[in-house]
């Protein structure tokens, strides 16, 4: 596996652009004082730059303030340590490219052979820039359907469409007034090093990475405002595919690691490797298929949560049209505390507390759908330390009431959205072929769940579970279940 790893790593940066000649943004007339509006300027250099066959466009220390700039073929920005690419606080500012689904600071669709690079900043003023969005509208001057009170038409920071040969690397993506770096479509994509802190507004999203095929994401910092790195599918004739996660570190008021929600096409051959998250809302991995599209062939290797909810959620539903499945996931070498307490209390944008309180705490799931089955999950050497206490005066399903946990499937997919759970470790739910090597689950205080429930499960080994509780023999309790080792 690692093997192969390096070479497809190899092979990505074999391709990847190398700078014909350096090109100093000073000498277009580009102004570093923070106030002079660059976006001309910084457009003519590309384009000047890719022109002439391509080189790298050097910002040195200071502040560069702009609107909307697009990428062009061959081009490299380079931010040097201290160089700060400003974005505007007007949203008049900002325009999608041509073929672009969203508007961004720095943006690109059909570019070859194009990169970010520095230990510099792109600054995204996201709070002004938002609450500036939501002025214009209430004067009705931008038509903009305002979801939960939040425009939808907020610039990310970067948004890359049908790109090849990308290279986003060492840079700092601070204060998105939106998503804040988006990968559409893209191929032959790395992003190393970068440093996310994007906490100015709401849907703060780390890292996108939308239908994009041989990707590698690795030793990158995410603090965000939702998901850190998310892997999504817009489009059921496409999907992600050949994904590397790995030696990442993520803080989060949603999910650590999540493919979806959005899920048409699907994903497939994802790995994740060595990753840490901490201090986070939701799940440090979940994986969803709920929109018709597929989660084939994932392996989570190395994972480490620590203050998080919920460690694992896997689950299959029909949101937006039938047909998603999911089978051959691999989850091994985890460890994972699970707090009392709300992991992420005192953020800025804190996740909805009534997804919270009062709740006991929720188990890991794994959950397909009535004759759509959760296939083939093995968890090895995964150690989970969870809180206990589940207090019976709370609203909750006994084992005696499995038939009154809902089904779900057109809900909006997390690990809470079933409230109450009869299990303090994890809820199995329609699936075949789930197999536990040295599994061993434990809670803090004296719970009145068993530590696993079985509902509806096939043909599964659960032999190398260990799981206890304080003056209780930890159980697993089966439903409707048979094949059970």
């Amino acid at each position: 596996m690692k093997t192969r790893y390096i070479l497809a790593l190899a092979g990505i940066l074999a391709v990847m652009p190398l700078s014909a000649k350096d090109y100093y943004a000073s000498s277009f007339g580009i102004k570093s004082n923070g106030s002079t509006m660059n976006t001309t300027a910084i457009q003519k250099a590309i384009d000047f730059i890719s022109e002439e066959g391509g080189g790298t466009l050097m910002f040195k220390v200071g502040r560069y303030l702009t609107g909307t700039i697009q990428l062009k073929d061959n081009v490299t920005i380079n931010l040097g340590e201290g160089a700060i690419l400003l974005g505007s606080t007007n949203p008049y500012d900002y325009r999608k490219a041509e073929g672009g689904d969203f508007i961004a600071l720095v943006t690109a669709v059909g570019a070859k052979n194009i990169a970010i690079t520095g230990l510099g900043v792109i600054e995204g003023q996201g709070r002004e820039t938002a609450n500036n969005y939501l002025a214009q509208i209430a004067n009705g001057f931008i038509k903009d359907e305002l979801k939960l009170g939040r425009p939808a038409d907020r610039p990310h920071l970067v948004y890359l469409r049908d790109c090849s040969n990308v290279k986003i690397q060492g840079i700092n993506l601070r204060n998105s007034a939106c998503w804040t770096s988006t990968y559409d479509r893209c191929d032959k994509l790395i992003i190393e090093g970068v440093t996310v802190d994007s906490r100015a507004f709401w849907n703060n999203d780390g890292i996108d990475i939308v239908d994009c095929t041989n990707t590698v994401v690795q030793k990158c910092f995410v603090s965000a405002s939702d998901d850190g790195i998310c892997l999504k599918s817009h489009s059921n004739k496409v999907r992600c595919e050949n994904v590397t996660v790995r030696d990442n570190v993520i803080t989060s008021s949603a999910s650590g690691i999540k493919f979806g929600t959005f899920s048409k096409g699907g994903f497939k051959d994802i790995k994740l490797f060595n990753n840490t998250v901490y201090d986070t809302f939701r799940s440090a991995i979940a994986i969803e298929a709920v929109d018709g599209g597929m989660a084939e062939d994932i392996v989570v290797d190395g994972l480490k949560s620590l203050n998080t909810a919920n460690p694992i959620f896997l689950i299959v539903g029909a949101r937006h049209g039938e047909g998603s499945y999911m089978k051959n996931v691999t989850i091994k070498n985890v460890y994972a505390e699970v707090p009392a307490t709300k992991p992420d209390r005192g953020y800025d944008y804190e996740g909805p507390t009534l997804e919270d309180e009062p709740r006991n705490t929720s188990p890991c799931s794994i959950v397909g759908l009535p004759g759509n089955n959760v296939q083939n999950v093995t968890l090895e050497n995964v150690e989970i330390k969870f809180p206990g206490g589940g207090d019976v005066n709370y609203a909750h399903v006994t084992t005696k009431e499995l038939e009154n946990v809902p089904e779900m499937p057109k809900a909006y997919p997390e690990f809470s959205q079933f409230k109450e759970l009869p299990a303090w470790g994890f809820y199995i739910r329609h699936a075949e072929n789930i197999v536990f090597k040295n599994v061993v689950l434990s809670a803090a205080e004296k719970d009145y769940r068993p530590a696993v429930v079985l509902h509806d499960v096939k043909d599964s080994d659960f032999r190398g579970l260990k799981a206890v509780a304080p003056k209780l023999k930890a159980k697993v309790y089966k439903y409707k279940s048979s094949g059970i080792k």
